[in-house]
């Protein structure tokens, strides 16, 4: 805790976070009540110069801006390509450089909505949007479309949540739930054991999956508490996204752990991302790392052609490569499928991979 806290001091001044004690760092709720939310908040610090910080104010009157003081003080801020920075901060390229084929939707999600929340693409399991919220607002996000939505009342997610739940009862062809958002971890706790009962109780629901990046951005989140909460509602599957090698942390692999001890498998779908891990070296030292903690690398994802996304995307080519030259230097439970996601509702392999 002692270096996190001089990683932190080292890049964020006073004015901005007050923490008294490490249990303040600890606690998920208070790094959400400290996260940084304005581009302007950033600019005390020598490194990020005056243009950087209008670039990112121009982002982000279109694209909200929130990262956690956690996942913030993994960054190097002597450098301005930091990958962990390229990831939560805001970039004048996300309004000012799109390409031809992107898209606001280029899943056609909208088109797979038989109502609201609910994208039914694969006939025989089920995406439910829990929220809009997120820990933090990921650059490379495929749904950056959500985040100026106004966040819905508890109230009206336990509706639609119901509506979703009825839906789902009426289509015996549904075999598994899938919980995405937004992140399905901003819910409380109780709003989390109520989700999953609700569609527990469903007969025909053999299996229920997470997908949440907070053992990332946020992992204090993973409290003991929730761990009892999931691992009452077994077979239950937990999908994150580790996308850089410095982002496995003690504090990543302590969360990860806790959720594999209550017998919740971890897995993570990485995207591929320019200046991130677009090359050998960084993604097999991710893959590497993610084998040591015992996260399963399940996918590597095409960066998809999402407005506001463009300046990540790699080609096709990029992708194969790495996975051809990785292919036989490192064992294959570090292999994850190379796959691109299509707008008709199915996954295209695009790479040699080993399960």
């Amino acid at each position: 805790m002692t270096t996190v806290i001089a990683q932190l001091s080292a890049c964020l001044s006073d004015r901005l976070i007050h923490f008294q004690t490490t249990e303040d760092w600890r606690d998920w709720k208070w790094q959400l009540k400290n996260s940084i939310t304005d581009a302007s908040e950033l600019d005390f610090y020598d490194p990020v110069g005056e243009d950087e910080i209008q670039g990112m104010k121009l982002a982000e009157r279109r694209y909200k801006m929130s990262v956690t003081p956690y996942y913030l003080s993994l960054a190097d801020w002597n450098n301005p390509l930091d990958p962990i920075r390229l990831q939560c901060l805001p970039d004048s390229r996300e309004v000012l450089y799109s390409c031809e084929d992107s898209s606001e939707d280029p899943l056609n999600e909208e088109m797979h909505m038989p109502i609201e929340g609910l994208v039914h693409k694969f006939r025989d399991r089920a995406l439910v949007l829990t929220t809009n919220r997120c820990a933090v607002y990921c650059r490379h996000c495929n749904r950056k479309r959500y985040w100026s939505q106004s966040n819905r009342t508890q109230t009206n997610a336990i509706k639609r949540l119901e509506a979703i739940a009825d839906y789902i009862s009426r289509h015996h062809e549904i075999r598994e739930v899938i919980f995405s958002g937004g992140d399905p971890l901003m819910l409380s706790d109780n709003m989390i054991e109520m989700m999953l009962g609700l569609f527990k109780k469903i007969s025909h629901i053999e299996v229920m999956r997470i997908g949440s990046r907070v053992p990332v951005t946020l992992p204090m989140r993973i409290t003991d508490r929730l761990c009892r909460i999931l691992s009452r509602f077994r077979p239950l599957w937990f999908n994150t996204q580790f996308n850089h090698p410095a982002e496995i942390t003690q504090e990543a692999q302590e969360a990860c752990e806790r959720l594999q001890c209550a017998g919740i498998p971890v897995s993570s779908q990485t995207v591929l991302l320019k200046g991130v891990n677009d090359n050998l070296e960084t993604m097999k030292i991710l893959l590497q790392g993610l084998q040591r903690i015992m996260v399963r690398p399940y996918y590597l994802f095409q960066c998809e052609p999402v407005k506001g996304v463009d300046h990540f995307r790699t080609d096709i080519k990029t992708g194969i490569d790495i996975m051809d030259n990785i292919w036989g230097e490192t064992a294959g439970l570090c292999i994850p499928h190379l796959v691109s996601d299509m707008p008709e509702g199915k996954k295209r392999l695009v790479g040699r991979a080993c399960c």
